[in-house]
Parts: structure tokens; sequence; C-alpha cells
């Protein structure tokens, strides 16, 4: 079951990254080395866009699943919708997270940027291992800082040997600092496209003319004729 779910949304997801994307970045490509690092990137890319879309839908998914389970206890057909299926599919959503934020959405930048080590033979294999090396190092460099933060608010021995901790203290806490990031991003920026979205809005539709007096456009459509009848 997970499986297919997932299946669906790497499908709708490599529909919407398809539709949306640069047709010269990928459809104008000669080179087939250049070819393949566009394919795999956009395979990446695809993969972390359909773990995002499963974290969105997930609660919804969640109470809609317990909706039906009480509404039709006794129904064979809907019995895989149970405490197992969800809970299996919020560790799965967790560790695909981590892995999406700290490994494959850096790896596949660095892959379309990267062209092989000076002196080494060109081709797939050489772009990635001078993207593992670029990733590598770029691990280490925010680790170190987050160490360093975390010893600097907390000046203790046991905080500076919390680096060990990694799986259960270092990712949650950088997943968590990344979340923060994007809920502060979306309420600043959903007033101000809200605002754009009504003015748009506004511009687009005919506005009703309800509170017009027929009378003064009639006198002035007199008085218009009268002006013309002169004239001539």
């Amino acid at each position: 079951i997970c499986a297919l779910l997932f299946a669906s949304l790497y499908i709708l997801c490599h529909f919407i990254i398809t539709h949306f994307k640069k047709h010269a970045d990928f459809a104008g490509v000669h080179d087939d080395e250049d070819a393949a690092v566009n394919r795999i990137a956009l395979g990446l890319c695809t993969f972390t866009l359909a773990v995002a879309l499963g974290a969105v839908l997930l609660l919804p998914f969640s109470i809609i699943s317990n909706e039906v389970l009480l509404s039709f206890p006794h129904n064979y057909y809907i019995q895989w919708l149970n405490g197992s299926l969800v809970h299996g599919l919020w560790n799965l959503i967790f560790l695909f997270s981590n892995l999406s934020l700290v490994f494959l959405m850096p790896f596949a930048y660095f892959f379309t940027e990267s062209e092989g080590f000076a002196g080494s033979k060109k081709g797939i294999m050489a772009r990635v291992y001078e993207t593992s090396v670029v990733l590598l190092l770029l691990t280490l460099l925010v680790l170190g800082m987050v160490w360093v933060a975390s010893a600097i608010v907390s000046n203790d021995a046991a905080s500076r040997q919390s680096l060990y901790d990694l799986w259960e203290y270092y990712l949650p806490y950088l997943y968590s600092c990344i979340s923060l990031f994007g809920v502060l991003l979306l309420l600043l920026c959903t007033p101000f496209g809200l605002s754009t979205m009504f003015t748009v809005t506004g511009k687009l539709l005919v506005k009703p003319r309800l509170l017009e007096d027929l009378d003064e456009q009639l006198s002035c459509t007199r008085l218009e004729e009268a002006a013309v009848s002169r004239r001539i």
C-alpha cells in the first residue's frame, strides 16, 4: 500500500515538474552526458517533491481514514486503513524527508553544476565523485556550525560531546529549524500573495453598476445630444 501510494505521488509530481520546467534546460541538451545528468536530477527532484506532497497529505489522510473506519467499523474491504498503516507512513515520511533534505536536494544541485575533477576522466562517475566530495564537505561544515552553536548556547562538556548523537539529535534539530524557516516564509509571503490575488481579480472582474442614477445618465446623454445638434 505504501509503495502504491508513493508511486501515485511520484507519477503526479513527475507530470507537475515536466509541465513547469524550462524546456531549454532539458530538451535542448544535445550531449548525452548532460542529458543523463539532467534526467538523474529530474528524478531526484521528483522524488523530493513526492515526499513533500506526501508530508502535506499525510494529516488529511490520517483524519479521513479514521473517519472512514469509524463510519464502517465492520467492513472487510477498508480494514487496511488502520493505525499501523498511518504509523508506518509517518515513519517513512520522516525518514525520506530527512534523506531528501540532507542528501538528495543538495546532491541534485551539485550534480548538475559539477564537471569532474581536473585531470580526471570525463563521465558520469567523475561528476558523482566531485558531487560526493562537495556534499561531504558541506555536511561537515553544517555539522560543525551546529556543534559550535550548541556549544556556545550551552557551555558544557555534554553539549560538545553530543556530536556523536547524530541521528537522535542533529538531524531532527536541523529538520525542525528548516521547517520553522519554511513556516515563517509562508506566513511572510501569504499576505502579499493574497493581496496580489485580489488585485488581479479586481482588475479582471467587471464591477456591478447597481448604485448608479439612471436619470442623471439620461440627462447627461440629452445634453450631449443637444450639444452635438448645435454643432451640426
